[in-house]
């Protein structure tokens, strides 16, 4: 399995993904898994000129980003993968992707959510999906840059 990293960040490809993460582990791709995300032209144009020279992207909706990953298409590769949401990652965990710990970054404020740290935001539906992929095994972890220590994120949200 060549998932070398798993993040969640509202941004999804900015300054600290394309230069410090990406840099740090040695990606040589970066994947996006969200649906709305891969219907949308636009957003995806914004994508690409955010990805590092270098770097290959992908934009895939999270059915076919599980298919293409079980079946071993970027197994030579070192695969970052980012996703809005933590939704988009419990589905990919549920159609078998074995993803072992998932990064908690920038999470933005909206009307219905509370703040778990400065640059964290959840609701409470984010919540449930968070414990969820915690009784699936997965190490749920809070680390903004690489040189921060990784907090446990299951303790700022109990």
């Amino acid at each position: 399995m060549s998932i070398i990293a798993v993040r969640i960040d509202g941004r999804l490809i900015h300054g600290q993904v394309a230069n410090l993460w990406t840099t740090k582990l040695n990606i040589s791709r970066i994947m996006v898994v969200d649906d709305d995300v891969a219907e949308n032209a636009i957003e995806k144009s914004g994508l690409k000129l955010a990805t590092p020279a270098g770097v290959k992207l992908s934009v895939l909706p999270i059915e076919k980003a599980a298919a293409n990953i079980l079946a071993g298409k970027y197994d030579s590769q070192r695969l970052l993968i980012i996703a809005r949401k933590p939704d988009r990652l419990l589905k990919l965990v549920e159609l078998g992707v074995p993803l072992k710990e998932i990064n908690v970054g920038n999470m933005s404020q909206s009307e219905h959510s509370r703040a778990v740290t400065k640059s964290i935001n959840v609701e409470e539906n984010d919540i449930d999906v968070f414990k969820k992929l915690n009784k699936h095994g997965v190490t749920l972890v809070s680390q903004m840059v690489p040189n921060d220590k990784a907090e446990d994120f299951m303790s700022l949200i109990d």
